[in-house]
């Protein structure tokens, strides 16, 4: 049965569908069977997998509402990984969602089918504590939090961290925090060490060794539909986030053997 993480951070820009893209190209090298959930309608992380979005007939859109299963909409992409991929179309579900019954269950009971296909499944929230999001939280066993080490995102961690509070007491009763991964990290920054040390000292062994630095290939990778591992796979960026899958599966209990890439 897959483990099912979900990406969030209401801030937006701090990397995380990167994160979203870049962990299941990763997880994909060391040969788990991977599926990523675009549940953010600005289809980042479809486009950023390969796929346009506005050629999609079928999206999650249509799997939240109930028109069509989750599997009818799956593509496989260059990264060996699977997407069920969004558009903008799925802003309306917003909308539709609070007139539905069981609304904050619709992803959860979408993807038990697929449970069984998968070692992991990754899904990309948007920037906002919203309906979608919930469907996200309701849905994953896990969280993994990308965040910078910067002074606002302590802030918007503790908002988000009493929402997942709540979330667990009343809708899904096992979600936990998998992972607080630092992004964008620049180590020559006093505030950014300043920050890694306040987090460690809250969160500790929550907080990932790997930290995914800033990186012109990941930058301009989604632009050429690519994960960074595809792109360039010796960039600095391409290794941290190999790095990251490592001690993600380490800690899941599978054994990656051999070097990064």
């Amino acid at each position: 049965m897959g483990r099912v993480f979900v990406i969030a951070n209401q801030k937006g820009g701090v990397g995380k569908t990167s994160i979203a893209v870049n962990l299941s190209a990763s997880m994909a090298h060391y040969g788990r069977r991977v599926l990523l959930v675009d549940l953010d309608p600005q289809g980042n992380a479809t486009t950023g997998s390969g796929v346009d979005k506005s050629a999609c007939e079928k999206t999650i859109y249509d799997v939240i509402i109930g028109e069509t299963s989750i599997k009818q909409v799956l593509m496989h992409c260059d990264g060996d990984f699977d997407v069920v991929p969004s558009n903008r179309e799925l802003a309306g579900a917003e909308v539709e969602l609070i007139q539905m019954e069981k609304r904050e269950y619709r992803l959860r009971e979408a993807l038990a089918p697929v449970l069984g296909d998968y070692d992991f499944i990754v899904i990309d929230c948007p920037p906002a504590l919203n309906m979608l999001t919930v469907n996200g939280f309701t849905a994953a066993d896990a969280v993994i939090i990308p965040m910078q080490c910067e002074y606002y995102a302590l802030e918007g961690l503790s908002d988000l961290v009493d929402t997942l509070r709540k979330v667990k007491q009343k809708l899904n009763p096992k979600i936990e925090i998998e992972a607080l991964v630092r992004t964008m990290y620049d180590p020559r920054s006093t505030l950014t060490i300043q920050v890694a040390d306040e987090l460690k000292k809250h969160y500790g062994d929550k907080v990932f060794d790997t930290v995914i630095p800033r990186n012109i290939r990941i930058a301009e990778a989604p632009s050429f539909g690519k994960p960074v591992l595809l792109h360039d796979p010796i960039s600095k960026g391409a290794v941290a986030h190999l790095a990251f899958a490592r001690e993600l599966l380490g800690r899941n209990g599978f054994k990656v053997k051999g070097a990064a890439a």
